[in-house]
């Protein structure tokens, strides 16, 4: 991924936050079959491993985890939020119309080795694990016992699990940081109103940071 400077985002910390809160990744393999990419909810280890492990699992009859073999490099993209930006939210475009569209984005790309889990106490430590997260707010959680024991048990040999140790995490903020405070709070406060509210706080926050003189 190409990463500008000023849209860089270094901080492990606030990349773990951004997996943690988009949950849906995009597993991209290079397999025997080439090419594939699986849109699968991913739960994150921050303490195993120097960047965190992932971890999920994907139906028996997904080819993707007899396609990739246990050492392969992998990579799970992560976008937490997007949005198109016109040129005239822009205060410095009625000035001097020297501004253009884009589109600013969220975004952590998760590079690691791969690990086949086709273990039964792995997949349900995974299921139980994301049912937590996902069901916490939820008035009355759901859990793996709320479901017969034998109908679990069929559905859980129907999985299989996969774990990622990440070697490398990179991390892109496109916030317009290339603006003016100025343009950045007017941008981001129309998205906000339209309600983008995700890139738009998150463009107000830049802006906030941002010293008076544009970066070039």
């Amino acid at each position: 991924m190409y990463v500008p400077p000023h849209f860089d985002e270094p901080d492990r910390a606030v990349l773990h936050d951004l997996i943690e809160k988009t949950a849906l990744g995009v597993l991209v393999t290079h397999g025997a079959s080439g090419l594939d990419a699986n849109h699968i909810p991913f739960d994150l280890d921050r303490t195993q491993g120097k960047h965190g492990t992932l971890r999920c699992h994907v139906a028996r009859s997904n080819p993707v985890w007899t396609d990739v073999t246990t050492g392969d490099e992998v990579l799970v993209v992560f976008r937490l939020a997007d949005a198109y930006v016109s040129p005239t939210w822009y205060p410095s475009k009625h000035e001097a119309h020297k501004q253009v569209p884009t589109w600013n984005y969220l975004v952590a790309h998760a590079h690691g080795r791969v690990t086949v889990q086709d273990d039964e106490g792995f997949v349900r430590r995974n299921v139980a694990r994301l049912t937590r997260s996902h069901e916490a707010d939820q008035p009355v959680p759901w859990k793996m016992g709320d479901a017969p024991k034998d109908f679990t048990a069929a559905l859980v040999k129907a999985i299989v699990g996969l774990e990622i140790e990440i070697t490398r995490l990179v991390g892109k903020a496109k916030l317009s940081q290339n603006k003016t405070a100025q343009d950045l709070r007017s941008a981001g406060e129309t998205l906000v109103a339209q309600g983008d509210r995700q890139i738009g706080q998150a463009m107000l926050d830049a802006a906030a940071r941002k010293p008076t003189d544009p970066r070039p």
